[in-house]
């Protein structure tokens, strides 16, 4: 029996513009979705919170009135436009869980317009200009891949960059791309060559994530300036050894449009089976945050 790959897809990046306050995204990312489909795009990938500023810069409890219902108005209009353009879109929103509660919540909307569900941030930070602890819960669904259109495809968010466990355990559900949409950028202060350290290691250790699960890996940024923060924009895709298919500029919005082959993550996992070789009975200590007795 021939195991049939799943056939090749066009994915588009749509970096977004850093937004002024009061300011909504959501009409000029209908224009993009409609030209990366226009553009021949099966995918496409919004940044993180792409409808508004990046508020977590400071705690306001007014900001909360951003927060809404998933399913709620934006999927709505995410369905509408995934339909009429026959796109995969996957969309990252402020979401109302309940009075009181919300969570960074990325949505996966397949190409007929189909709600497929959601995943919430499950890594929250808390650092100069992001405090996303003050608004947003610990994520509390699974690591999972969306069977979409065009094949399963693993949604991870922005924070969650930083940690192989969900990489990993996101790839053993079968995607064969894993996306996150991210808001990134450098802090007044700090050094050129530091802001320099820190953007190539965001990308550093992503394209690690490709290599060491044999997946394709993309990351959409903002670009631009919005209050301290300078977003970098940089969106890329790395394929699954690793290599930068495509790197979207640090000004401004963009698209990038790349070809994904799964064909290649089996002609790459034959040669690199780290799936075969992973010592899972090893790995225990790994469900401890620090092994105890020790400092």
């Amino acid at each position: 029996m021939t195991c049939m790959s799943p056939s090749p897809y066009r994915l588009a990046l749509l970096q977004g513009p850093a937004l002024g306050a009061g300011q909504d995204g959501l009409a000029a990312a209908t224009e993009a979705l409609q030209s990366a489909a226009a553009a021949g795009a099966q995918v496409a990938v919004l940044p993180e919170l792409f409808r508004s500023p990046y508020f977590c810069q400071t705690m306001d409890p007014a900001h909360f009135d951003l927060a809404e219902s998933i399913p709620g108005p934006t999927t709505a209009r995410l369905q509408e436009v995934a339909a009429a353009c026959g796109i995969v879109i996957i969309a990252s929103l402020f979401e109302r869980v309940a009075p009181g509660l919300s969570a960074n919540t990325t949505v996966v909307i397949d190409a007929d317009g189909a709600y497929l569900g959601a995943y919430r941030k499950a890594h929250i930070p808390d650092d100069p200009s992001y405090l996303e602890k003050f608004y947003f819960m610990p994520g509390d669904t699974p690591y999972r891949a969306f069977d979409t259109r065009v094949g399963k495809i693993g949604v991870l968010i922005c924070w969650d960059q930083w940690y192989p466990e969900a990489a990993r355990l996101t790839a053993m559900q079968g995607a064969s791309l894993i996306v996150y949409p991210t808001a990134i950028g450098r802090l007044d202060g700090e050094s050129r060559e530091e802001q320099e350290r820190q953007r190539d290691a965001w990308i550093t250790v992503q394209r690690g994530h490709a290599i060491a699960n044999g997946v394709y890996v993309a990351a959409v940024n903002r670009a631009g300036r919005e209050g301290a923060l300078d977003f970098w924009g940089s969106s890329f895709v790395a394929g699954p050894q690793g290599e930068l298919l495509a790197v979207a500029g640090e000004e401004g919005p963009e698209t990038i449009l790349v070809d994904i082959n799964p064909a290649r993550i089996e002609e790459v996992r034959r040669w690199w089976p780290f799936f075969r070789d992973r010592r899972v009975d090893t790995y225990s200590a790994l469900t401890a945050r620090w092994p105890r007795g020790e400092s």
